[in-house]
């Protein structure tokens, strides 16, 4: 209980020396990572059964040569390309969007810095650190959440393209 604790602590102590803009990165962070891990178990445990749902349907529809099952069939890829693309371009944006935030911490650090040198009349060294804190976490932050979102968004990507050819192509042989 203790290890959580002192976690809890060091946590919320980095929170407050990033300032607010470093709380809304972490919050960011969490949603990021959420539907990251939703992507890895829809690839890996849902897909099979959307596409495999797709072959049933084509098998079962028994126009496959007319305007109409053709339409049926580029239903049924749309369908599996849509689940298959659900929350990539909201993971792109948040991998966009992080490093942004960790530049405006960056801007309010520094105007927090500027305001202390204009109140007391002088750089008094502790007070400034606080305000570099301000400016330097919530940079690194951004740029850590960004960078270790950025190679996920490329691998969905990837996964959804072949995905839907290897439906598309799949559905044809059926036909």
């Amino acid at each position: 209980m203790g290890f959580l604790r002192n976690a809890y602590e060091a946590i919320q102590a980095f929170v407050v020396a990033g300032g607010p803009v470093l709380l809304t990165i972490m919050i960011l962070t969490f949603i990021l990572w959420g539907l990251i891990l939703e992507r890895a178990l829809y690839w890996t445990t849902a897909h099979p059964m959307v596409a495999s749902r797709a072959k049933r349907a084509w098998k079962a529809h028994k126009d496959h040569n007319s305007w109409w099952g053709h339409a049926y069939r580029d239903k049924l890829i749309s369908e599996a390309k849509q689940e298959s693309e659900r929350f990539n371009d909201v993971i792109k944006t948040l991998v966009a969007v992080t490093p942004l935030l960790g530049l405006l911490g960056t801007v309010t650090g520094m105007v927090y810095v500027f305001d202390i040198m204009a109140v007391t009349g002088s750089s008094n060294a502790r007070l400034m650190a606080e305000g570099i804190s301000r400016a330097t976490l919530p940079t690194m932050a951004g740029l850590f959440t960004s960078v270790s979102g950025v190679m996920f968004t490329y691998w969905f990507d990837r996964f959804a393209q072949k995905a839907t050819a290897k439906l598309s192509d799949e559905l044809k042989i059926a036909g």
